[in-house]
């Protein structure tokens, strides 16, 4: 095992995790600038405003997008315990070291 793999290996972790992440990232971002639009124009200075639009929101998108992150996440699974027995091969010497990006 070299550094190659688990940069490699981090690398694809940090995209799976960004990846799954982002949709209720960018709802809660557009929510909560809505929601401050919305204080600004009308002078409703209430700090538990925001909580609830975003709850809600967030709450549909992970209701809407909830199988396509589960697949992801079992895809991204899967390769890494399909591949498990070949990282530790190679990290043995028993085979060339390396990590295919496409395997992940």
């Amino acid at each position: 095992m070299n550094a190659e793999f688990v940069i490699d290996f981090g690398r694809r972790a940090m995209e799976v995790m960004l990846l799954l992440s982002l949709p209720m990232l960018v709802v809660g971002l557009a929510i909560g600038l809505l929601v401050s639009i919305f204080q600004a124009t009308t002078q409703i200075q209430e700090m538990t405003l925001q909580f609830i639009p975003k709850i809600i929101c967030i709450s549909l998108v992970i209701v809407i997008a909830g199988p396509w992150l589960l697949d992801q996440l079992i895809e991204y699974t899967q390769q890494i315990l399909l591949n498990f027995p070949t990282w530790v091969r190679s990290a043995a010497g028993l085979i060339t070291p390396g990590l295919d990006p496409a395997n992940l």
